[in-house]
């Protein structure tokens, strides 16, 4: 067998009905908006804003924002004609499958493990930051050697420093959405739904207090001048300060890995994608222009930028409720993540390709919690021994070379497949793809050489896994 062998639409359709593997379906519109703006809103826009701002593009992140949001929009259409088309659980590794091949599906489903668990172990240990400065506010002090991996020192509130053992508040959390995701989707939906309320109240109180308090003149220069070296403000500055902030859009495409779980894929799916995307591009946009306004960017390169910015208000009370809105948001994209990659191997499973386990759906819940349990033994390791900057703009690579696959496949499957029945069309093809690849590929090459080997090694560990184990066993070569 080939290694580009595909796999029919009407094969992959058929074998998600039916049988001891079904997903139940129970999501809205609604729910997959909220989903979308769960995954969006979190570690990104809270601290990657003021780090991308101060290292890459000043005032000027607000385009770096949007060439950001037009990559993920060029995507958005692609994802939206495939989950319409293919409704199934899989998201990207699917679509792969049905349109480039076997081996590409393989490379894009190992890749999605750097997006989605990798990044849940990312959000994980960000979401223990901030839960220890909470807790210092109420005079509640966690030991300094649980609150951090053994790779870095430790500084507490109170100022003392400490060697880390292990960061057991990220595993916690890691541990607290496997068991919600194992009871149910309709019931980590439900709960997705009232976090991202509160969050969305939270951005929008920072936006309303901020906005009377702004200071004009710290939005000049607007695009500070390039200092000699690449990605350092200018041009090359705002591309890469666009890939930096590309991390606070990961997740809407986390939506399409639900499509076997809603009702109404066809009509639903591009409102969950759109919609999410929409209101996040929208907040995003305000929420730089409020932090920059009120800090000089410069100022603005630290782990808290928004206790920064509030500190030049007098509501320094928003601090706690920010902090707490930071924590849902954190919350509820670790929720997405580990959701989407168990069904991304889910998908995977049902291919052969990894081990059966993956696939098994509990006969309660009609989850495959075998796979969410799998993955938080994954993950844990991660978010207890790693420091943050290690993984944080891997996720960011990992994303963006699944979007330039994607926006490739639409192309794909219209030359291959062009009388395929479609409920939603990426309007103006071969040339929507062919911009998303390149606006894509463009921030992946703004991240750097050392990203891009670890990218690298990371794929040739799955190319051993797939030639190893998986294409042996893959239910498409054996038939």
């Amino acid at each position: 067998m080939s290694l580009f062998s595909t796999k029919s639409v009407s094969r992959i359709l058929a074998e998600s009905e039916g049988g001891a593997h079904q997903l139940r379906r129970t999501l809205g519109a609604g729910q997959l908006v909220a989903l979308g703006i769960g995954a969006i809103i979190g570690a990104g826009l809270f601290s990657l804003t003021g780090v991308a701002a101060a290292q890459n593009s000043g005032p000027a992140v607000m385009l770096s924002m949007v060439i950001a949001a037009v990559g993920c929009a060029f995507a958005g259409l692609c994802y939206s004609e495939f989950s319409c088309m293919i409704p199934v659980a899989g998201s990207a590794y699917t679509y792969a499958y049905a349109t480039l091949g076997e081996w590409i599906a393989w490379i894009i489903g190992w890749d999605l493990v750097i997006e989605y668990a990798i990044g849940s172990a990312t959000v994980s240990v960000s979401w223990s930051a901030y839960l220890v400065a909470l807790l210092h506010t109420f005079h509640i002090n966690l030991p300094a050697q649980w609150i951090a991996g053994p790779f870095e020192m430790v500084e507490m509130p109170d100022g003392t420093t400490a060697q880390g053992y292990a960061n057991l508040p990220a595993v916690l959390i890691v541990l607290l959405i496997s068991l919600l995701l194992m009871i149910g989707i309709k019931e980590s939906a439900r709960t997705n739904a009232v976090i991202v309320v509160i969050k969305l109240a939270v951005v929008l109180v920072f936006i309303g207090v901020g906005w009377s308090y702004i200071n004009p003149a710290n939005y000049h220069p607007f695009m500070p001048p390039n200092t000699g070296t690449f990605g350092e403000f200018g041009i090359s500055g705002v591309m890469m300060g666009a890939g930096t902030i590309f991390f606070a859009y990961i997740g809407f495409d986390a939506v399409s890995t639900a499509a076997q779980e809603c009702r109404n894929p066809q009509k639903d799916m591009p409102i969950g994608i759109f919609g999410s995307l929409l209101v996040c591009t929208v907040l995003y946009l305000l929420f730089g222009l409020v932090l920059t306004g009120l800090v000089p960017y410069t100022q603005l390169g630290v782990a808290a930028p928004v206790s920064l910015a509030i500190a030049k208000t007098p509501y320094l009370w928003v601090n706690n409720l920010v902090t707490f809105g930071i924590l849902c948001g954190f919350t509820s994209v670790i929720l997405v993540m580990l959701m989407g990659q168990s069904r991304v191997f889910y998908s995977m499973s049902r291919d052969g390709l990894v081990p059966k386990v993956f696939s098994e759906i509990h006969p309660r819940f009609q989850t495959p919690w075998r796979s969410n349990l799998l993955f938080f033994f994954f993950v844990a390791p991660f978010s207890a021994f790693l420091p943050l900057s290690i993984v944080g703009r891997m996720t960011s690579i990992g994303t963006l070379f699944a979007f330039v696959i994607v926006c490739a496949g639409v192309w794909v499957m219209r030359v291959k497949h062009p009388d395929q029945a479609r409920p939603f069309k990426t309007p103006w093809v071969p040339v929507v793809p062919i911009i998303g690849m390149l606006v894509n590929f463009a921030m992946m090459y703004s991240l750097g050489r050392a990203n891009w080997l670890r990218l690298i090694v990371w794929l040739v560990i799955g190319q051993a896994i797939y030639f190893g184990y998986g294409r042996k066993r893959s239910h498409l070569r054996q038939q």
